[in-house]
């Protein structure tokens, strides 16, 4: 396998309601694992947002909400 940059770790509590539904999911798409599967529902979330990831050297400011005359 690849190798894998993942350094940081990630707890959450989940009710068993969302745990099925994960898990469900998880099945249809034929996910390896549930990690992978909440990876890519977080990705596919935040791209139905607007999000994309942020690239190396953007500052905080560029990310606001406010027009960039009034973030300076």
């Amino acid at each position: 396998m690849g190798e894998l940059n993942r350094a940081e770790r990630l707890q959450i509590m989940l009710t068993g309601a969302e745990l099925r539904i994960i898990d469900t999911w998880r099945f249809a798409k034929r996910m390896p694992s549930r990690a992978a599967a909440i990876r890519e529902l977080l990705k596919r979330g935040l791209a139905a947002e607007g999000f994309v990831e942020a690239v190396d050297g953007q500052r905080s400011k560029d990310f606001s909400v406010m027009p960039n005359k009034a973030a300076e």
